[in-house]
């Protein structure tokens, strides 16, 4: 049986259902029996069918100016070059 952490590093392609057959079955049997990854596959799979029905929107201009600013910013402070 996968660990919570296996399941969690699986749960994107199995959401994609590009994993193999027994990956998946183990990924289902760990939903089945943990309640917790239950959750976190259940809203994961909830949120990407609300945002795969969505229109894609353009990000406005202060809002990506101040995103690029702030990664910037982050990549500075970390030493590494953006």
């Amino acid at each position: 049986m996968l660990t919570c952490k296996q399941f969690l590093s699986a749960l994107n392609d199995y959401l994609d259902e590009t994993e193999d057959a027994d990956i998946r079955r183990e990924v289902q049997e760990h939903i089945e029996e943990c309640p917790n990854c239950w959750v976190v596959f259940n809203t994961t799979q909830k949120t990407l069918k609300v945002f795969k029905g969505m229109e894609a929107q353009d990000m406005p201009a202060d809002v990506h100016e101040r995103l690029m600013n702030r990664l910037q910013e982050k990549s500075s402070r970390s030493g590494k070059v953006a």
